[in-house]
């Protein structure tokens, strides 16, 4: 199986200069753990993720902070490029997800642009692999299925 058949391919997108309180409130209205990071020009600046955002917040010195200031003004004053993971680990659709899989694996990452030349045209995730692999095994139950898969 191909990455583009597995992919998601209408991408919700935030920009650089959006705030990353403007990305995590994206990630929760959608329920995702990553969004990409795609400049105005349409070129992929990056990946804003669930990790990146909790990394930041768990620095020392915005750590400290946390108490005086809540979470929506700390997350409100830094803006998606300052935190974001760049550069983005990236693939083609024509590649097998057999691929994919190893890549997020070598890369330690939960997620995959996939991209054509400069676009972006979709992206494929640890779950969408998960899910994949419990549908092409015929003695997985729906149980363990909805355990394995949960979230989103």
């Amino acid at each position: 199986m191909r990455v583009r058949e597995l992919m998601s391919g209408d991408v919700e997108t935030v920009g650089p200069g959006y705030s990353c309180y403007d990305a995590i409130r994206a990630m929760t209205k959608n329920r995702l753990r990553h969004l990409p990071v795609v400049a105005s020009d349409g070129s992929f600046a990056g990946m804003i993720t669930d990790r990146d955002i909790r990394h930041y917040l768990l620095r020392p010195d915005v750590y400290a902070r946390l108490g005086v200031a809540d979470v929506p003004t700390l997350l409100g004053e830094v803006t998606v490029s300052e935190i974001m993971s760049w550069p983005p680990t990236t693939i083609t659709g024509d590649a097998e997800i057999t691929e994919a899989a190893a890549v997020m694996r070598r890369a330690k990452v939960g997620s995959l642009l996939v991209i054509d030349g400069p676009r972006l045209v979709g992206i494929v995730t640890e779950t969408d692999l998960l899910r994949e692999i419990l549908r092409a095994n015929e003695l997985c139950t729906a149980d363990v299925e909805a355990i394995v898969v949960s979230y989103p």
